[in-house]
C-alpha cells in the first residue's frame, strides 16, 4: 500500500488482532466473480447505453413488419391473438396475448415514466422554473398542432377518435438519433429535447386518462383509490419490502382495469408516489460499516447477525426507492417490454391502399408537419414574449431539426392508436405512424447534420 498505514472502517490495521487483519484483507480484495457474470458483463454495459434500446426497438419493428408481410403472417397474428388466462376456477382474467402486452406489460413502462417525471420534477430539469418555459410551452404546441391537423383531416370520418395519435414523442428513438450525431449535439439541445419528450408523455398520459377510458365504475375507482392510499401509508410507515408493494400494485392495477380507467394510468400514479429521497443518510452506512471487521470476528452470533442486517439495510436505504427502481427497471423496459410491444403492434401489412388511406395521411401529416410547426411556433412565441431563451449553442435551424425528430411518435402513437381505433382504420393508422416517424427521423437527422458543426476540443485549431 506504498507504506501508508491501511485503515478499515476507521480502525488502524495495527490496532486489529491478527485474525481480524486477515478478514480485512479479504474485505479489501475484490469478491471473486461468478463465471456467469463474466459472460453477462458486456450485456450489462450494453444495457447502460440508453440509446442502444432504440436499436433493439428498430430491430423488433423490422422483424414484426417482415413477418406480417411473409408467409408466416397468419401464424404470427394468431400467436398474438391466442388467449392467455390468469385466475382460479371461475374467477379469471382471460384476454388475448396482445392485450396482456398493451394493458399489462405497458403498465410497467408507464410506471417508469412516472418515476422519470417525478425525478425530473424533484431534482431534474423540471425543477428549475427558469428553464421550464421554453420546452414546456414548445411541447404543448408540439402536441396540440398535430392533434388539430389530424382532427381537421378526420373530422366526422371513421378515424376521428384517433386524434391524439400524433401527439407524443418516442424518447428511445429520438435519443438514438441524437446519439448518431455524437458530440456535435449541444448539451442544451439534448436537455431541450428530453424535457420536451417528458412533457409530451405527461400530456399523452393525461389524454389517455380523460379521453380513452371506458365507462367508469365508481366502486372499482374507489377501490383503486384505497390502494393508492395504502401505498402512501406504507411509505410513511417505512415499509421497504418490495414484495408488499408489488402485491398492492397488482391489486391497484386489477381495480383500475375493472373500473374502466385505462390500467396504465395506475402505473404512472404509482411511479409518482414512489419516494424520491433516501430513507437513511450516507453516515448511517458508514457507521454500520465502522468496526465491522472486529465485530464479525469477535462478536457473538446474535451481534454478528444484527450487524449484517444493519449493513444490508443501510446499503439499500442510502439510495432512494425512486433511483433503485428506475435503475432496475429501465433496462427491462428498454430492452424487453418496449421491443415486445413493438413485436405485438408494429406488424403492419405493407399495402399502397393503407399508406394512402385518409387515416394514414392524417397521422403522417400530424407527425411530419404538425410536430415541428407546433414546437417552433410556440418556442418563437415564448422567446418573443421574453418568457424564455434558446439554450446555449442552439440555433433556430437546430431547433427545427429537433422539432422534426420529435415527430418520431412510434411507441406512444401505436399505443394510443390501439385504444382509439380498430380494424382497417387501426391498420391505416399504424401505416401512417411508421411512415410519418420514418420521414420525421430522416428529415430531422439531415437538418441537424447540416446545421450542427462537428465537435472541436478546446484549444484545437
Amino acid at each position: 500500500m506504498d507504506g501508508a498505514e491501511t485503515r478499515l472502517a476507521g480502525v488502524s490495521m495495527k490496532e486489529l488482532p491478527q485474525d481480524t487483519k486477515r478478514v480485512s484483507r479479504v474485505l479489501r480484495d475484490p469478491i471473486p466473480i461468478v463465471p456467469i457474470q463474466r459472460l453477462t458483463r458486456p450485456f450489462v454495459r450494453f444495457l447502460h447505453v440508453e440509446s442502444a434500446s432504440g436499436v433493439v426497438l428498430v430491430a423488433c419493428t423490422a422483424i414484426a413488419i417482415i413477418l406480417a408481410n411473409s408467409r408466416w403472417a397468419d401464424p404470427f397474428r394468431a400467436f398474438w391473438d391466442q388467449s392467455a388466462r390468469i385466475g382460479i376456477g371461475s374467477y379469471a382474467l382471460d384476454y388475448p396475448l396482445w392485450y396482456w402486452v398493451n394493458d399489462g406489460l405497458m403498465t410497467i413502462f408507464f410506471f417508469v415514466i412516472g418515476l422519470e417525471i417525478k425525478r425530473e420534477v424533484t431534482s431534474g430539469e423540471l425543477r428549475d422554473r427558469r428553464k421550464l418555459a421554453l420546452p414546456v410551452i414548445a411541447a404543448i404546441g408540439g402536441a396540440l398542432v398535430p392533434a388539430a391537423i389530424y382532427a381537421a383531416l378526420q373530422w366526422g370520418a371513421t378515424g376521428q377518435r384517433g386524434w391524439a395519435i400524433p401527439m407524443a414523442t418516442d424518447i428511445a428513438f429520438v435519443v438514438g438519433c441524437l446519439a448518431l450525431l455524437g458530440k456535435r449535439v449541444p448539451a442544451g439541445l439534448k436537455i431541450f429535447v428530453l424535457t420536451l419528450a417528458i412533457v409530451d408523455d405527461i400530456l399523452a398520459v393525461s389524454v389517455i386518462a380523460v379521453f380513452y377510458s371506458e365507462s367508469i365504475t365508481l366502486g372499482w375507482v374507489l377501490a383503486a383509490a384505497a390502494g393508492f392510499g395504502l401505498t402512501a401509508m406504507l411509505n410513511r410507515l417505512g415499509v421497504r419490502t418490495v414484495a408488499v408493494y408489488v402485491l398492492v400494485g397488482a391489486g391497484i392495477w386489477f381495480c383500475t382495469l375493472k373500473s374502466g380507467v385505462h390500467p396504465t394510468i395506475a402505473g404512472v400514479l404509482l411511479g409518482l408516489l414512489t419516494p424520491a429521497s433516501a430513507w437513511l443518510g450516507s453516515n448511517c452506512l458508514l457507521e454500520a460499516i465502522d468496526g465491522a471487521a472486529i465485530t464479525l470476528q469477535h462478536g457473538a452470533k446474535p451481534e454478528q447477525s444484527a450487524l449484517l442486517r444493519q449493513i444490508r439495510l443501510a446499503s439499500r436505504e442510502t439510495v432512494s426507492p425512486l433511483e433503485r427502481l428506475e435503475v432496475a427497471l429501465h433496462p427491462w423496459v428498454g430492452f424487453a417490454i418496449i421491443p415486445i410491444f413493438a413485436l405485438a403492434n408494429a406488424g403492419v401489412p405493407i399495402a399502397v391502399d393503407a399508406v394512402v388511406d385518409p387515416v394514414a395521411i392524417a397521422v403522417a401529416a400530424g407527425l411530419v408537419i404538425g410536430k415541428p410547426v407546433g414546437i417552433v411556433a410556440l418556442a418563437w412565441l415564448t422567446i418573443r414574449l421574453n418568457w424564455g431563451a434558446l439554450p446555449a449553442g442552439v440555433s433556430w435551424s437546430a431547433l427545427v431539426g429537433a422539432g422534426c425528430l420529435a415527430g418520431i411518435g412510434f411507441t406512444m402513437s401505436l399505443f394510443v392508436a390501439s385504444l382509439g381505433l380498430e380494424g382497417d382504420a387501426l391498420l391505416a393508422a399504424k401505416s401512417g405512424i411508421l411512415t410519418g416517424s420514418a420521414i420525421s427521423g430522416v428529415l430531422g437527422l439531415v437538418i441537424l447534420i447540416r446545421v450542427l458543426r462537428p465537435y472541436a476540443p478546446a484549444g484545437s485549431q
